[in-house]
């Protein structure tokens, strides 16, 4: 049916005032992806007068993986300034965490808090 019909691949054909030496070479390079640093979240816990000080410490230890002096230290923030930051991680790994802190301490009938924030 369209046996006459053909169909040009080369683009010096469709140009006869071009010649061979003077064909279009593209060179192709990969750009390389721009990365960036993601933004950092920090995740807050706030002070409140019925979760005892040895749970906050537990929360601490657990979900946010410190060491017991650094819990401590933690701790006596919230307890004297009213909120301290646990850590600072990428969004994700905040929402999870500070999510982790609130359910576990839920489960444990504590009013604790965390919430995170965008750092800076």
């Amino acid at each position: 049916m369209f046996a006459s019909s053909q169909i040009r691949l080369t683009f010096n054909q469709d140009r006869p005032d071009v010649h061979e030496d003077d064909s279009f070479d593209l060179v192709v390079k990969e750009a390389r992806p721009e990365l960036q640093v993601p933004p950092m979240y920090k995740v807050v816990m706030f002070n409140d007068d019925y979760t005892p000080m040895d749970f906050v410490v537990e929360v601490l230890e657990k979900i946010f993986n410190l060491n017991r002096e650094l819990a401590t230290k933690v701790m006596l923030t919230v307890h004297t300034e009213g909120r301290a930051v646990c850590g600072m991680f990428t969004r994700d790994i905040a929402e999870t965490k500070a999510m982790q802190a609130n359910q576990y301490a839920r489960e444990c009938q504590h009013p604790l808090l965390c919430e995170i924030e965008k750092d800076g």
